[in-house]
């Protein structure tokens, strides 16, 4: 097997585990190169990646790698570890079986986000049209959030779903989410989880200025237009949390299933309903310091 290795030197703990991890793999794989996330690594031909860092490391690797559409492992030195599903434990006792071809490797549904100039004739639900049409595409494997940024008032969208009229509304932004993005961005505005077999898009809203405008759940094969009414001279679009796109009034952004899923190597040990628990600490009871009271009693 070739392997490309993809590192996040930034985190502290990946420099001295590749170091210690190099020897190990050479005696197994033929590690074709050792890059860095922000690299370009497109044009390396690999049977799969080794990504090490977290989560935002493997999204990098995935948005620059998914075209070539090879599985992508995750070792987690970041926080949570959704994506990268591997502590470095984990990863040594598994690698075998990742070679012999016994891990489940699962494809994670993507969203092509396409960015339309103001006034521009374009039917948003036309792929032809949007293609020609666009000044920027990206593909994201968690989410697209529109940001209202500074001078931080309210900002004003219309959103709409399969070319049904959009509907108004005032708020921060909104994101829409992919099931693998649901527990990113998305459940810290109080979106739900979704599970990553189901294909669905998660439009949720940022700070709503309305009790009744509640997140929604459409179907991956959905197009979902978001027009910028009103936006503030900060108002951005983000794919992944990648570099933000500037949005004007006017402009349209519109997001249908992406055409490549990414493959991602999944942890044996992992069970979803309680990797959901471990991770965002559901039900987890008060904590007591050494003298028998709650820990933070004023």
């Amino acid at each position: 097997m070739r392997l490309l290795i993809v590192a996040n030197s930034e985190k502290p703990r990946v420099k001295p585990a590749l170091a210690d991890m190099l020897p190990w793999l050479k005696k197994r794989v033929e590690v074709v190169d050792v890059v860095d996330e922000n690299a370009n690594a497109a044009n390396v031909h690999a049977d799969a990646v080794l990504v090490l860092g977290g989560d935002g490391t493997l999204l990098t690797a995935a948005r620059k790698l998914g075209e070539l559409r090879i599985p992508l492992l995750g070792i987690n030195y970041g926080r949570l570890g959704f994506l990268a599903g591997f502590t470095p434990a984990q990863f040594q006792t598994h690698f075998d079986a990742f070679l012999a071809g016994k891990l489940p490797v699962r494809p994670r549904q993507t969203i092509e986000v396409s960015l339309i100039p103001a006034d521009t004739l374009c039917c948003s639900v036309d792929e032809a049209e949007v293609r020609q049409a666009r000044r920027q595409v990206t593909t994201a494997l968690n989410d697209a959030v529109v940001s209202a940024g500074p001078p931080h008032h309210m900002i004003e969208l219309e959103i709409g779903v399969d070319g049904d009229r959009g509907i108004r509304y005032f708020g921060d932004g909104v994101i829409v989410a992919t099931s693998s993005g649901s527990t990113a961005y998305n459940v810290s505005a109080g979106g739900p989880i979704i599970s990553p077999t189901v294909e669905a898009l998660c439009i949720t809203p940022i700070c709503p200025h309305s009790l009744s405008f509640r997140p929604a759940v459409v179907s991956l094969n959905s197009v979902v237009v978001i027009a910028a009414v009103r936006v503030n001279t900060g108002t951005t679009l983000l794919c992944d949390g990648d570099q933000p796109t500037s949005l004007a009034a006017g402009e349209r952004i519109v997001i249908r299933r992406g055409a490549n899923p990414v493959l991602l190597v999944e942890n044996p040990e992992t069970r979803e309903w309680r990797h959901l628990a471990e991770k965002l600490n559901w039900a987890t009871g008060p904590a007591y310091n050494h003298e028998g009271g709650k820990e933070g009693k004023l």
